[in-house]
C-alpha cells in the first residue's frame, strides 16, 4: 500500500513563513506529478501548487511569487515553501500524489491526511 504522510502545519503570524513536507511511502514504483491542495472551512478544496516528475510547476494565482513547490525524487518527497503568509492561507493543506505500484501499472491518486495552517492577524 501507499501512504503520504505530511508535516510542518502550525501557527504563524502574518507575514511569516512556513515549510510543509510530505513523503510517500510503501508500495512504489514511480510518481508523476506531486502537489498541495488546500481547504478553508466552508469551501471546496483547491489547488496551491503542483509539480512534474520533471520539475516543472504551476500555481494558484493567490499564491504566485509567494510560495514555492519543490520536490526530491530520491526520498519521495514533495514541498511547500510559504512565505509571507496572509489570513486567507488559513487551511487544511493536503498533499497528491500520483503514484504507480508497479511497472505497467496505473497511476493512482493518493492523498494525504491533511496539515492545518493557520495564519493569524
Amino acid at each position: 500500500q501507499v501512504q503520504l504522510v505530511e508535516s510542518g502545519g502550525g501557527l504563524v503570524q502574518a507575514g511569516g513563513s512556513l515549510t510543509l513536507s510530505c513523503a510517500a511511502s510503501g508500495s512504489i514504483f514511480s510518481i508523476n506529478d506531486m502537489g498541495w491542495y488546500r481547504q478553508a472551512p466552508g469551501k471546496q478544496r483547491e489547488l496551491v501548487a503542483r509539480i512534474s516528475s520533471g520539475g516543472r510547476t504551476n500555481y494558484a494565482d493567490s499564491v504566485k511569487g509567494r510560495f514555492t513547490i519543490s520536490r526530491d525524487n530520491a526520498k519521495n518527497t514533495v514541498y511547500l515553501q510559504m512565505n509571507s503568509l496572509k489570513p486567507e492561507d488559513t487551511a487544511v493543506y493536503y498533499c497528491n500524489a500520483a503514484i504507480s505500484s508497479g511497472s505497467g501499472s496505473y497511476f493512482l491518486s493518493y492523498w494525504g491526511q491533511g496539515t492545518q495552517v493557520t495564519v493569524s492577524s
